[in-house]
């Protein structure tokens, strides 16, 4: 099994899970001319996409996800507060999931995990495969004790890595928007994501992928060095780009 990201941030995002017969994609917040190209870069082609999987309905994460699967005629699973986004609902490349409940996509187990996010009815996913556990863990404004249950085992983990709250607080974005960042239904922290560390299995992580940093609010030197301290000096560490996402991620 391997990961790779498509971009990751507040002008999009998208990210790839493959095993050998199936390629799913998590969310897809970018054009369909802009997915084609950023999915070409990694070696790959909507066509070879198994289904897409939908977080939640904020439109840097769901804005490409219906015009790419009519496009290419993929599944589109999600939930069905967010479904009620669009035109999703009603398309019959839909299919619903339940917070919670354990499904199989090919060969890869999906658990989509509900986490406190401003949106209609959230989630996360953690995928395994021949034993081995992704789990991607982004949007979501704290950490509750749900969701420390299910990532608690991991050997690959895209957490995010928001903001740092000093330069939340003291950056440009208005008051209203501040709260909404900063608050319990918002986004991670370096600290938040740092203190999750604390209570999940760090040796066994291959790779743990600083995501969703704010161009405005975080630096990838203050979210390291959050973080790193807790991974005991494991060169696990690395960030995810907006433009760049990331390469290929072996989980062997």
């Amino acid at each position: 099994m391997r990961f790779a990201s498509l971009g990751s941030g507040s002008k999009g995002n998208g990210t790839l899970l493959e095993t050998a017969s199936h390629c799913l994609l998590v969310d897809c917040g970018f054009t369909i001319k802009e997915t084609e190209r950023r999915m070409a870069r990694l070696g790959r082609s909507p066509s070879e996409l198994t289904a897409i999987l939908v977080t939640h309905e904020h439109s840097d994460h769901i804005k490409g996800v219906l015009p790419l699967a009519r496009k290419y005629q993929i599944p589109v699973y999600s939930s069905v507060g967010t479904a009620q986004y669009g035109q999703l609902s009603t398309s019959p490349l839909w299919q619903g999931l339940s917070l919670g409940q354990v499904f199989e996509l090919g060969d890869v187990t999906v658990t989509p995990v509900a986490v406190p996010h401003d949106a209609r009815e959230p989630c996360q996913f953690v995928f395994r495969h021949h034993k081995k556990t992704f789990g991607l863990l982004t949007d979501l404004g704290s950490i509750t004790p749900f969701v420390r249950e299910h990532y608690q085992n991991c050997d690959a983990l895209l957490l995010e890595c928001n903001h740092d709250v000093e330069m939340l607080r003291m950056g440009p974005y208005p008051a209203m928007l501040k709260r909404r960042v900063g608050g319990d239904w918002g986004h991670l922290n370096n600290q938040q994501a740092a203190s999750l560390l604390q209570t999940v299995c760090v040796e066994r992580l291959q790779h743990l992928v600083m995501a969703h940093l704010s161009e405005q609010n975080n630096t990838t030197a203050l979210a390291e060095q959050a973080v790193a301290p807790y991974l005991n000096g494991s060169q696990a560490l690395l960030s995810a780009d907006q433009e760049a996402g990331f390469e290929w991620l072996e989980i062997s």
